[in-house]
C-alpha cells in the first residue's frame, strides 16, 4: 500500500491554483491507467479534506464519534494506492515516481506498507 501524506494546510490552498492542480490530477490518471494496464492497480483513492472526517474512538468501553482528526495534525492521509507488485522495490520505485514527478501540489512523502494475508 502506498500511503500519500499530506500536510493539512495542503487542503485549504489547493484549490487556489486549478492548472496545478490539474498538472497533479494528470499525472495521477496516466500513473492509475499505466498501473491498471500492468495489472498491478488493485484500487486507489484522493481523500476528502479531514476537517470533515469523523473518528469513532473507544471510551470507557463505548465508542464514540469525535468531529475530524487531533487538532494538533499537521500531517493527515490525504489518499493512496494498493498495489499488487512483484517485490517492496518496485512499489519503492513507484511512489519515488509519485513524489518526484506529481507536480507543484503531488505529496511530498509516501509510507510504502505490506498489507498483512
Amino acid at each position: 500500500m502506498l500511503m500519500v501524506h499530506s500536510a493539512l494546510s495542503d487542503f485549504e490552498t489547493r484549490d487556489t491554483d486549478p492548472a496545478e492542480m490539474q498538472e497533479t490530477f494528470d499525472f495521477m490518471m496516466k500513473l492509475n491507467t499505466e498501473l491498471q494496464e500492468s495489472g498491478e492497480l488493485l484500487d486507489a483513492a484522493g481523500l476528502a479534506d479531514p476537517r470533515h472526517a469523523v473518528t469513532v474512538r473507544r471510551r470507557g468501553g463505548s465508542a464514540v464519534a469525535t468531529d475530524g482528526p487531533f487538532a494538533e495534525a499537521k500531517e493527515v492521509l490525504g489518499g493512496y494506492w494498493v498495489l499488487d507488485v512483484a517485490s517492496k522495490e518496485r512499489a519503492m520505485e513507484i511512489a519515488s515516481d509519485i513524489v518526484e514527478n506529481c507536480g507543484a501540489h503531488g505529496p511530498d512523502s509516501i509510507e510504502v506498507r505490506e498489507a498483512m494475508s
